[in-house]
This record gives C-alpha cells, structure tokens and sequence, in this order.
C-alpha cells in the first residue's frame, strides 16, 4: 500500500485536528486508501516545535517550513496557520512540488486568490482545502437530491453560521481580530464555510451585496489589561446574493449569536420542494417534496427528516452507521477524499481553485460593503467552471 509522508504547519487548535484525522482515519476506513507518516512538524518558535513534535508523534520539528519543503519524505504538506500566511506558503509547497492541504480560508486579498487561482489551474492537481462541512453525511445526502432534481428549480436560499465566542466585550483582541493577519472577521472566520457550503449546493454566485458591521468597536489588548484598541473586522457578516441560476439567497455569520454554539444552517426552496439542515443536529436533513400528495387532510405532504446519520459509503465502517457523528468526524472524511484522490492519481474536491471561488466571494462582499453597493463577484484567473 503506498504511503505518503507528511509535514505540518502550525500546530494550534487547526493543527491538531488535522495530525488527529491522520492518526485516527485507519480506524474509520478498512482498508484506508493510503498510509502516511506524520515526519515534520513546523511552528512559530523551538519550544512550541519540540512539544508539538512530542504530542503528535512527528520524526522532527521545526520553526522554518523550508525544512518541510526540503524533505524528499514529505510530499503532502497542511497549511495550518493564521490567514495572512496561507498564500505565501501554499505558493512555496507548490514550487517545492509537494501535494497541498490547506485550511480555511484560502488566503486574504484578492490578488492572492487570482495567483493561487492561476497556480491551481496550471499546476499538478494534488491539492484541496478543507471544506469539511461538505463531508457530512446529511450535506452530502442533500448534494445528491439537488443533483437528482429533487427541490426542482431552486428559488431561494438562506444559510447561517452562528457563534457566540465574542459576545464578551472583555475578550482580548487576538490575531483574529487583526484586518492585516485575518482578512476579515466573522465574514473569513466563519462565512467562508458558509459562502462555500452554498456555492456547493446551489452554484455560483453573480453578485453580492453586504454589510458587515463592527458592534463591538474596541477590546482590550490582552486578558485584564486596561489599555483598549479598536477592532478593526467585523463582528457580523449579512450577505445578499444572486446564483448565476437566477436563485437569490442570503448568507449571514455572526460571532455574536448569543445561545449558539456551532450552528451552521441552511434553507434551499425550490419549485418542486425544499431541504434545511443544522450543523447542531447533524443526524438529520429534512426534506419536503411537493409530489407527496396532500389529500386527504393534508395526505404525507410535510418534511421528512432523513436519518442520515453516520452513513458514509464504503469504505467507511466503523463505528457503524447509527451512531451519531461528531464534529471531528467530518474532518477525518474530508482528510480521506483527499487521500483517496492523491492515491488514485485523481484530482482532489474541493481543490485550491474552489478555495479560490469562494474567496473571491467574500473579498467582492467587502468590496461591497465598502462601496455601499451590490458588487459583482470576481472570478479567478484561470477559471474554467
């Protein structure tokens, strides 16, 4: 079986998760499209290094991803770090000839999405981000019915990605919070799920108009600390947009949804029926079909609520397909499209141009919201969908 050597960089939250997916995925797929061997580990300073290396059970760690690159045994290489480094790093492993693996969002300026857009369009197709909200099985089940027609022509559509994580005016301001490092608050932070999870089900966007509103104005610079600066991204993310179908829909992400968690939901209405789904009951996507007949007394007409579950197809076998899926589930399913991609000599889904398409969508929202109008959406050089 072949095996594939892999490098990451950045070892916080993301990080971890991604070295987890590789650790674990032999336990949910049998047999496992490939084996990898997790060989460098590359963070911001030697004492985050040495005991990432120790927590993941890397070969070595390191504070330049140069030394990733140089690595004739790694071919496979996570992006993992804050937004403001993606580019220049996925740009880098392209060149150094390393299959690419990147998280969200792509990258931060518009510039950047049109060369990375450009590069991915030309260079060899053995890259992917991670959208993982598209390897639920409930998303997935609904991917398949718009596909078969199901909703009929779609009307409209609303999604939501809500969070609460900064309703505290006394949270600190992080790197996040950084227009330069970030690109965007709650509109890169969250919206990019969203923004993609839509472009997915429903297609292309044609324009745009947004707003993107800083309610909180100003935070503290560190845990307790007096001294206050202002917040420079946006708390709220509203968008209006138009489906190059003709389909209008809305997309909204929010940092401050008081009593959410990790809700990330969506509506899709169409001429012959609708479907909805929330990420906080993942088990379930609902589905009315305006075929059922709806006599006598209302007859089976309603939504059915399809227990999805965990039913992933072969070779996804364990735990078993009634048990309830988690959050680091859809990563480890996202991380095995990919490798299944890489030892078929396939091109990955979703690739570095999709990552592209999406963030042109949120960089013309801001455009938009800066000019106060509805904006055409930018394609990417290259572009061929």
């Amino acid at each position: 079986m072949r095996e594939f050597g892999v490098g990451i960089i950045g070892y916080g939250f993301i990080g971890k998760v991604h070295t987890y997916a590789h650790k674990v995925l032999r336990f949910f797929y049998d047999p496992p499209p490939c084996r990898t061997k997790l060989i460098g580990v590359c963070t911001s300073n030697w004492e985050t290094a040495i005991a990432a290396r120790e927590h993941g059970g890397f070969d070595f760690g390191t504070t330049s991803p140069a030394d990733l690159f140089a690595r004739d045994d790694i071919e496979i290489v996570h992006i993992c770090t804050p937004n403001d480094s993606h580019a220049s790093l996925i740009e880098a492993a392209l060149d150094a000839g390393k299959a690419v693996y990147c998280d969200k969002p792509l990258c931060v300026t518009e510039a950047e999405a049109q060369r990375i857009g450009e590069r991915a369009s030309t260079a060899a197709r053995r890259h992917q981000m991670t959208f993982n909200y598209r390897f639920v099985p409930a998303t997935m089940r609904a991917k398949r019915l718009l596909e078969e027609g199901a909703v009929g022509r779609i009307y409209q559509f609303r999604a939501a990605y809500l969070h609460s994580g900064y309703i505290d005016p006394a949270r600190p301001l992080s790197w996040r919070l950084d227009l330069k490092r970030s690109g965007g608050g709650a509109l890169y932070d969250l919206g990019a799920h969203a923004v993609d999870m839509m472009r997915w089900l429903v297609g292309e966007f044609d324009r745009v108009s947004a707003k993107l509103p800083i309610l909180i104005t100003e935070r503290p610079v560190k845990r307790g600390a007096t001294e206050r600066r202002p917040v420079e991204v946006d708390d709220i993310a509203l968008l209006t947009v138009t489906a190059r179908s003709g389909a209008v829909g809305t997309i909204e992400a929010t940092r401050l949804a008081t009593g959410a968690n990790d809700s990330l939901r969506f509506e899709i209405h169409g001429s012959d029926g609708a479907l909805t789904f929330d990420l906080e009951a993942p088990n379930w996507l609902h589905f009315y079909d305006c075929n059922a007949a709806d006599q006598p007394l209302g007859g089976t007409r309603g939504f059915t609520r399809i227990e999805c579950v965990q039913r992933y197809d072969p070779p996804a076998g364990w735990p078993g397909p009634k048990f309830t899926p988690g959050w680091l589930r859809f990563h480890v399913a996202c991380l095995q499209g990919y490798l299944s991609a890489l030892a078929a000599g396939t091109p990955p889904q979703p690739d570095l141009m999709e990552g592209a398409r999406t963030q042109l969508v949120l960089t013309s929202a801001q455009r938009s919201a800066a000019e106060g109008c509805e904006v055409q959406v930018a394609r990417p050089r290259g572009d061929r969908g």
